[in-house]
């Protein structure tokens, strides 16, 4: 068996060049990543170094077991990980989200099982990473994903609403499409995941004035008579009056305003995870 620290310095070595950088970077001296080297190379039972009065350099032979070694070590720090994620999920459910509704619909909820909610939204390509990683127990997103080590459950669906002045000629429908908002200035959250493509897909022609801050986005909304967007499942308390503002709430009927939610989660877990997964369910809307 390899000690590691061995390891550390072969890759250390190869990426700086000299045995004194090495050591400066390890924090160790040189005579003993020397001994290291020695000794690396008596365990493999192989020459790893061409050596030179002043100097030495790797063989073909080294820059191979370098490159080994630096997976080798990234394999240990990902088992590490791994192990130490898993730990801490059995003893509470870390839940994160692609789309920021579940996470809303899920706020001041009382669940059977410890739950902790991820704020920040994750990025859709990294979902099964983060499963694997047993970094998250659920991840929720608008895209269904299967594979050998993820399924995804269907858990509900978001819609899109506008709220709008009362005076505005739409304001006397039950709904509206996308095309009817064309040429409208809005405010919107910033960090509104998949939905901000939608909208910009779907109104290109619309100008969005892109809030970073809840409070801020508020005060816009209580003070001028901007259109802004709400959900099924996002808090419409924007404004501190409906009323007193002059807005109303129409939904979106076109297909793009209604977003599928899926709970994807590691296959491995699907038995621990049913009763979670069928509380969140019931809170969101279908």
């Amino acid at each position: 068996m390899i000690d590691e620290y061995l390891l550390q310095e072969l890759v250390a070595f190869q990426q700086t060049g000299t045995l004194a950088a090495t050591a400066h970077q390890l924090n160790v001296t040189q005579p003993t990543i020397t001994r290291g080297m020695q000794k690396l190379e008596n365990d493999l039972g192989v020459k790893l170094f061409k050596r030179y009065p002043n100097r030495i350099e790797l063989t073909q032979t080294g820059q191979l077991a370098a490159i080994e070694a630096n997976k080798l070590l990234n394999d240990s720090q990902l088992f590490v990980k791994k192990i130490r994620n898993f730990d801490l999920r059995q003893r509470n459910y870390r839940i994160g989200s692609s789309i920021p509704g579940p996470l809303l619909a899920m706020q001041n909820q009382e669940f059977s099982e410890p739950v902790s909610l991820e704020t920040q939204l994750q990025q859709t390509d990294h979902i099964s990473e983060l499963l694997n990683n047993n970094e998250f127990s659920i991840i929720f997103s608008n895209q269904e994903l299967q594979t050998d080590e993820i399924e995804s459950l269907y858990v509900g669906t978001e819609s899109l609403a506008v709220n709008i002045d009362k005076f505005m000629y739409q304001a006397n429908q039950s709904t509206v499409t996308f095309k009817e908002l064309r040429g409208l200035s809005f405010v919107v959250l910033g960090d509104i995941g998949p939905w901000r493509q939608v909208i910009q897909d779907e109104i290109p022609d619309a100008t969005f004035m892109y809030q970073a801050r809840q409070n801020a986005m508020k005060q816009l909304t209580t003070y001028s008579n901007f259109p802004y967007f709400t959900t099924n499942i996002t808090n419409t308390d924007l404004a501190n009056d409906e009323t007193e503002n002059d807005r109303i709430m129409i939904p979106i009927s076109d297909s793009a305003a209604h977003m599928p939610i899926f709970a994807n989660y590691l296959k491995t877990n699907k038995r621990s995870l049913r009763s979670l997964i069928n509380e969140i369910r019931s809170i969101l809307p279908n």
